[in-house]
């Protein structure tokens, strides 16, 4: 979605952004961790969900916060409970908790 077609203060994903979580996307449905995804925009942040099952709670949201890039980072992993599992300044550097042999997913 391109900055002039989306609607006035939505904030969602630039082009990289969005090729950097399908290229992990497409990794973890390959491993056979991950079956679905979604993307949404908010007045306050960006959302990128992945499911275990299309009908189930996301397992992870990878939230875009920009009012948080001064602070702590706009970027952040969201567990299922709600529980932030990685934040940092750089999406690259937080995807890197899902790197084979470091994080696993546990039925």
């Amino acid at each position: 979605m391109s900055p002039e077609s989306r609607p006035a203060g939505v904030v969602f994903f630039e082009r990289r952004e969005i090729d950097q979580l399908l290229r992990l996307y497409g990794r973890m449905v390959a491993a056979g961790e991950w079956r679905d995804y979604g993307m949404g925009g908010q007045s306050d942040h960006a959302v990128f969900s992945v499911f275990r099952h299309a009908a189930e709670a996301p397992l992870y949201r990878i939230e875009k916060r920009p009012a948080l890039a001064r602070k702590q980072g706009q970027w952040a992993v969201i567990g299922q409970g709600g529980m932030t599992l990685k934040r940092g300044h750089d999406l690259a550097q937080v995807l890197r908790m899902f790197d084979k042999g470091r994080f696993t997913v546990v039925d």
